[in-house]
């Protein structure tokens, strides 16, 4: 029984634990968590996540802040600024920027281009618990434009701002020409150091005209000085923590900055705190939990029902071709791990030259597409290179395609159950999967049927070149793991062990794709061990390869751009490589 159903236990014990505890923590002090839908320009629907503490009434207003997640992001990204700002006693809006999470529309930058940001300053001042005086910004990355374009908006709508690894007019947004009570907390280690202050590395920030200028001085910045006045809001600070981009709004100090500043600047918080008095973490390592159980779920569900009659004929004993783990074994594995890595950057590239469109209208993820299909046809080559004994698989389509479609239900019902119950999903840092909504589950399908096309290759390679005769199912799962994720593991320990000694990365020209390559480590790992486990039960690459094509399509259309829109023109090939969705 323990066997057979242990890991569908485990997923659900994990699941319900992490949830458990990232909602008390979301939730501490009394603080209400709840979705918000507001209309913004042009009859665009916007989404956030409204936080609200205890002592947030109309009878008692209290100060608030709206948060902003960088590109290809969600609002759930801003957690640790909303959950620090809420327990002190400000009320939060985590807006989701236009064209991002579940806010409609499209990612377009150029004269006009808000992304959501006045919208939701209006809608945040609307509640009657706000003290509409006492209004905070705060945008990470490219967070910036929805914060800056709100401030120019209404000038008096807002009374101090931060820009965390962002910088005023990023990418030509419209910004006042005085922010009030200006914040900006820009990581030593920040990748994106040259676009936002023009400087070299972050390390050198206070020494950017640019970020002079902001300031109203002459020279150099001084780092944690205050310049200027808070009373009449001409004030000043720059922090340059020893952070990367990504780690600035998932870190003690970037996190720090930010409650500090508003702690100073906005009046009226029920129960101030010393900013490193933090407890964020405990929510993402919750949910982080709760995504290892949902692995674990997927893993167990596909477990029982082959248990069922319906997929009973699906259980065939695997039938590997390699005896032995030989020079062939190892040059597999090599390659398995060595060529998707390798190709990553020139393929990104080229990818972005697979435009957004009606039926695949997210940048970003075309270019994963073209990625993993010439991965694809790589691995077809390569196959046919080192061609070894044949292997046999025992394929049953129907059987496989239902087994994927019940497996995935399964773990999809629990996340939709998670977030109606706590408001929570399952992520850790940059990792985050969320439930989708009717228009990216549309969006979603035909990236399905790419992803399906890629993992049926690959699989069908894995399985056929890694697999040995006799091995244990957690050694066979941990070198498939391994395989899978290990070339991008070395690629960033290659581009951070070269930033952290230098200040540039190995590859310094590619910052967003580097950040983007952070993922691949675990979710390459998570399609290994679904790999190792359906081909030892089924002797087919198939429903593995389903599950995991299911899974992508889901999670990459869930958290990423939205590009194409009504009457969207393609661009010139000159401006396709300096686009939007080259900056986070």
């Amino acid at each position: 029984m323990l066997r057979k159903w242990g890991f569908f236990i485990l997923g659900c014990a994990l699941i319900l634990a992490g949830s458990m505890l990232a909602h008390a923590i979301q939730t501490s002090g009394g603080v209400t968590l709840r979705d918000a839908r507001f209309v913004g320009d042009g009859g665009k629907v916007q989404s956030g996540l409204i936080y609200q503490p205890a002592s947030a009434t109309p009878a008692h207003p209290a100060p608030a802040v709206l948060v902003s997640h960088g590109y290809i992001n969600t609002r759930e990204m801003q957690s640790p600024f909303a959950i620090e700002l809420a327990r002190r006693g400000f009320v939060v809006l985590a807006m989701d920027m236009i064209g991002h999470g579940y806010s409609e529309g499209a990612v377009t930058l150029g004269p006009g281009q808000n992304l959501g940001g006045p919208a939701a300053l209006s809608y945040l001042q609307s509640l009657p618990y706000v003290d509409k005086a006492n209004i905070g910004l705060e945008g990470h990355s490219m967070g910036g434009i929805p914060i800056a374009t709100a401030a120019a908006a209404q000038p008096d709508g807002y009374k101090a701002i931060v820009f965390e690894g962002s910088t005023p007019a990023f990418l030509g947004a419209t910004t006042p020409a005085s922010l009030k009570n200006l914040a900006v907390v820009f990581g030593q280690y920040d990748e994106f150091a040259p676009l936002m202050w023009g400087v070299p590395k972050g390390s050198l920030v206070a020494t950017s005209p640019k970020l002079a200028k902001a300031f109203g001085i002459a020279g150099p910045v001084e780092v944690g000085k205050i310049y200027g006045a808070i009373g009449d809001g001409s004030a000043r600070v720059l922090e340059n923590p020893p952070v990367t981009h990504p780690w600035e709004h998932f870190s003690r100090a970037g996190v720090g900055g930010a409650v500090d500043w508003f702690q100073k600047t906005l009046v009226g918080e029920a129960s101030p705190l010393a900013p490193n008095d933090q407890i964020w973490l405990w929510k993402e390592i919750g949910t982080a939990a709760a995504f290892a159980g949902f692995i674990c779920l997927l893993i167990g569900t596909f477990e029982v029902l082959l248990l069922t009659p319906v997929f009973a004929s699906l259980n065939v004993p695997a039938q590997p071709v390699a005896d032995i783990r030989g020079g062939k074994w190892w040059l597999a594995a090599l390659l398995t791990a060595a060529v998707p890595a390798l190709t990553f950057y020139p393929l990104m590239k080229v990818g972005v030259f697979f435009f957004p469109m009606q039926l695949f209208p997210q940048s970003v993820q075309n270019q994963l597409i073209v990625w993993a299909l010439v991965n694809a046809l790589i691995s077809l080559l390569l196959g046919l290179v080192l061609r070894g004994g044949k292997p046999s698989f025992t394929t049953n389509w129907p059987k496989s395609i239902g087994i994927a479609a019940a497996t995935m239900a399964v773990g999809y019902l629990s996340l939709v159950i998670v977030d109606a119950a706590f408001k929570t999903d399952y992520r850790f840092w940059v990792l985050g999967l969320k439930p989708l909504d009717a228009r990216h589950a549309v969006m979603a399908i035909p990236y399905f049927v790419l992803w399906t096309v890629y993992f049926l290759i690959a699989l069908r390679a894995l399985c056929a070149s890694l697999a040995v005769k006799g091995e244990g199912f957690m050694f066979q799962a941990g070198a498939w793991k391994l395989a899978m994720s290990l070339g991008f593991l070395v690629l960033l320990i290659v581009e951070y062990a070269t930033m952290f000694q230098t200040g540039f990365l190995f590859t310094p020209t590619e910052p967003l794709n580097t950040i983007v390559a952070i993922q691949f480590v675990p979710l390459l790992a998570v399609v290994g061990a679904i790999a190792a486990i359906t081909y030892r039960r089924t002797n087919s690459y198939v429903p593995g390869a389903l599950i995991c094509a299911l899974l992508l399509s889901w999670y990459v259309t869930a958290g990423t751009a939205t590009h194409w829109y009504p009457g969207f023109k393609l661009p010139t090939p000159s401006s396709a490589g300096g686009s939007p969705s080259r900056a986070k």
